[in-house]
């Protein structure tokens, strides 16, 4: 088959991958020319009763538990359709900051349902790639021929306020059609207009970014030890996202250390060691002097690009950079060779801190249930994998005459979990008092901060403006009815976890 993409958006209960779930999945199929290919896929997933949606994020979708209860399939029966229907050879996935946010949510779906986390977006020559890369540097270096939102306010920024590129406002000013924002398939579709006019303005750039997405030539362009334009969410708004970078190290996991080079280095070679791991750590102090140092990860399709595509004046002017201050602080740090091992000990520092302070090294600030730890051991072997897949095809009436041995833990602990998620109306009375007694202790235990009561505590917040339109009114009544359908029931009798 020849190639295609496929562009893709979650709605989902909050932001962390690890925990919360998605609810929506919608996609469409294009040509390499975006047009689109077939009908679009949609659909709604259940969500199981271990899980309190973020309020927040249901007065921003709309899309309340019940309504996916009444009209979803389980996450297992959502793969089974993404894998007869969306994964096909030659897909490019893509979409708008999915790689930060929707694929991560998609590999803990995967690995929660006994699907490898990450073989959809390489097997059979799949990739990936993101819109948002590219259109945050297609505005610093070919912003011609396209509409640029601002929002109002804020220091630092321009006359014309601060430079951003929201969706809904880029369709917005462009004349796109997108008549529901925050609505999945009303997001891919906007996604498409938005490559498409980028595509039409500005190809060669947007023909070289989907070259990127093949992390060799990432690598090959930043190894090289030259400087090269750097396009990052990490960098400020105000340069639009972009500057001149160098490579410092290499980072042993297909990533690199590199330096901002729009920053003298000279205040950081003169720091000692612990003056550099400080300058590292998280601040709320906007006077405090950080490290312009940041980890770029090949296979993440970053936007790079040699510096030859910034010798227009013009576009110096526009992301306000010094090519003459690169030059000098790129010899200083030229001058001071051990510096770049000071600062790979540095931040392996601070890395070791944050793995302490989670226990599986993830970032959310607290130790994972085995639904968050899919980062938390090796890969799947090859045996794991084939009773994976025999578990997949299993029916589950059958469920009972399976027993699995699992090399990876993981996979054994989550097993019961998948059996009582997806497959509830087969569990024995064992195993239903066990899922009972699971999803009491996830959503009660803490009493006065367990997951419940900061749910409803949020609700009650919400329900406080008096600026909520009659369909937000209606998803806090759901949401409140859909918590109060979790209580147990008070005689309920404690059970053993399955987790």
């Amino acid at each position: 088959m020849s190639a295609s993409y496929f562009f893709y958006d979650l709605e989902t209960t909050g932001i962390n991958p690890r925990e919360d779930r998605i609810m929506q999945f919608a996609g469409q199929r294009t040509d390499m020319e975006l047009n689109p290919i077939g009908e679009p896929v949609n659909v709604l997933i259940k969500l199981t009763p271990d899980v309190v949606p973020e309020p927040d994020a249901i007065m921003v979708t709309g899309i309340t538990p019940q309504s996916t209860m009444a009209d979803g399939v389980t996450e297992a029966g959502f793969l089974k359709i993404f894998y007869d229907e969306v994964v096909q050879p030659g897909t490019i996935f893509m979409g708008f900051n999915t790689i930060r946010f929707d694929d991560e949510f998609m590999r803990f779906l995967h690995y929660r349902n006994f699907y490898d986390a990450y073989e959809w977006q390489w097997c059979d020559e799949c990739s990936r790639w993101d819109l948002l890369d590219v259109v945050r540097m297609t505005r610093a270096l070919r912003p011609e021929g396209i509409e640029w939102p601002f929002l109002p306010g804020g220091a630092g920024d321009g006359p014309e306020g601060k430079p951003t590129n929201r969706l809904e406002l880029l369709t917005k000013l462009n004349g796109l059609d997108h008549e529901h924002a925050h609505d999945a398939l009303s997001d891919v579709m906007a996604s498409i207009a938005v490559a498409k006019l980028i595509r039409e303005k500005q190809k060669g750039l947007f023909d070289y970014l989907l070259e990127c997405r093949s992390k060799h030539k990432v690598k090959e362009l930043v190894e090289a030890g030259k400087p090269f334009v750097y396009t990052s969410g990490r960098y400020p708004s105000a340069t639009l996202h972009t500057t001149v970078a160098v490579m410092l190290a290499k980072h042993p996991q297909s990533s690199a250390y590199v330096y901002d080079l729009r920053h003298d280095p000279a205040p950081f070679m003169a720091m000692t060691d612990e003056e550099l791991v400080e300058s590292i750590r998280w601040s709320k102090d906007r006077e405090k002097l950080r490290l312009p140092v940041k980890t770029i990860k090949y296979n993440r399709c970053p936007a790079v690009a040699p510096t030859g595509v910034i010798k227009d004046t013009k576009v110096q002017q526009r992301i306000q950079i010094d090519l003459d201050a690169v030059a000098m602080n790129l010899r200083k740090l030229s001058s001071q060779p051990d510096f770049a091992a000071r600062v790979v000990k540095a931040c392996e520092i601070i890395d070791a801190e944050r793995k302490a302070l989670t226990g599986e090294g993830e970032a959310w600030g607290e130790p994972q249930t085995v639904d968050g730890q899919l980062y938390g051991g090796d890969f799947f072997s090859s045996a794991d994998k084939h009773a994976m897949k025999q578990l997949r095809s299993t029916d589950p009436k059958d469920f009972k005459d399976l027993s699995p041995s699992f090399q990876d833990k993981r996979l054994q602990a989550l097993l019961p979990l998948y059996k009582a998620r997806n497959h509830p109306t087969h569990l024995s009375s064992e195993e239903r008092q066990a899922w009972d007694a699971f999803c009491k202790h996830r959503l009660l235990d803490g009493n006065q901060h367990s997951r419940l009561a900061k749910y409803f505590k949020r609700i009650d917040e919400l329900a406080r403006d008096e600026h909520l339109t009659e369909n937000q009114r209606y998803a806090l009544e759901e949401l409140h009815l859909y918590g109060e359908s979790l209580m147990p029931s008070p005689d309920e009798a404690d059970a053993e976890s399955p987790e």
